[in-house]
């Protein structure tokens, strides 16, 4: 299978004008979300979201309370859809993540959290779904029809309709710099050459780490490697892989670290090295290292923006994987673009 015959690699190919896109498109809506978000001073965040939405609302939360120095927590679905329970959540601010925004139990959650006086933002890329209509605000991501089961730029256009907000809500113009920049960084990000990488992926079980915003990007990692390659991963901070779970790493066990240029950066390398130093074949997207592999890497305008270049380069490598496995990453087994969970 060529690798440009697939919906995934032609998606993963397309994020830079997608997120270009938003930019150029997403402005107004998010800017207007953002005055009502300052004007209502939300005491808290709240996130509604399964799956890579889920995994978007992770790094978000770290932006929030990096940003915003506001506490962001995730709500299960299931507190409403499942146990008939509403929230008091009247000062909190809610972002629920969904690409289709028609799946019963997020619509259900964010609708009750509506109805407690909260401001929910729904951020999908269908303004017309269920989801949209009962949400306060709705933040268009303008990823364009994404056919492939696996999510690639509608994550990533998630990833930074929210990242907008938080930058416009803080009115951090350093920030709102970086983002506007970011299609230049992502059409780099799609040329790394992870395929050392690549190589090592024999089917065996994987660790992905992070720390902070990169551990969200960590988790995504993760699930796509499950997802699109058949291959068991488990996504750990480097701030606890070293407590039970490095016990069953043996020779050649494989790791990839995701860092960004953050403070957390340091930690990630020396926790990569120490791994490395157990016999595990480690990648991380860092310079800092001494013992494992540095993974070719775009560095951004900002360091919370880091972590979405990242994510860019890790699809390519994946979808290469599932394709040298035999796997058409498009349509994954048991597998449909839309899990409507109630």
């Amino acid at each position: 299978m060529n690798s440009d015959t697939t919906l995934m690699r032609q998606e993963i190919i397309e994020i830079p004008d997608a997120v270009d896109r938003l930019l150029s498109d997403g402005g107004d809506d998010i800017r207007a979300a953002a005055t009502a978000a300052r004007d209502m001073n939300p005491s808290f965040l709240l996130s509604v979201a399964r799956g890579s939405s889920d995994h978007a609302c992770t790094y978000l939360k770290y932006a929030s309370e990096l940003v915003l120095r506001r506490p962001m927590a995730s709500v299960g679905p299931s507190v409403k859809s499942v146990y008939d329970v509403d929230l008091a959540a009247q000062s909190a601010l809610c972002l629920s993540v969904s690409q289709s925004g028609m799946s019963p139990d997020i619509v259900r959650m964010t609708k009750s959290v509506t109805n407690s006086g909260s401001m929910t933002v729904a951020i999908t890329n269908d303004p017309s779904s269920d989801l949209a209509q009962v949400a306060s605000n709705t933040l268009p991501i303008h990823a364009g029809p994404e056919l492939s089961v696996a999510a690639t730029k509608t994550f990533v256009t998630s990833l930074v309709t929210g990242l907008w907000l938080i930058a416009e809500i803080k009115q951090d113009s350093d920030l709102i710099s970086a983002i506007h920049t970011l299609p230049a960084h992502l059409a780099n990000a799609t040329a790394c050459d992870w395929s050392e990488a690549a190589a090592i992926m024999d089917g065996r079980s994987l660790f992905t780490l992070g720390r902070g915003p990169s551990w969200a990007i960590a988790n995504e990692a993760a699930l796509k490697f499950k997802e699109t390659c058949l291959i068991h991963a488990e996504s750990y901070s480097s701030a606890e892989v070293l407590h039970g779970p490095v016990s069953i790493v043996e020779q050649g066990f494989p790791v990839i670290g995701f860092a960004a240029g953050d403070p957390a950066e340091s930690n990630l390398a020396e926790v990569a090295d120490t791994l490395a130093d157990k016999g595990a074949t480690v990648f991380a997207t860092s310079n800092k290292l001494k013992k494992a592999t540095a993974l070719p890497h775009i560095r951004t305008d900002h360091w919370l923006t880091d972590p979405i270049a990242a994510i860019v380069s890790f699809y390519g490598m994946v979808e290469t994987v599932a394709r040298s496995r035999g796997i058409n990453p498009d349509t994954p087994r048991h597998l449909k673009k839309v899990t409507e969970t109630v």
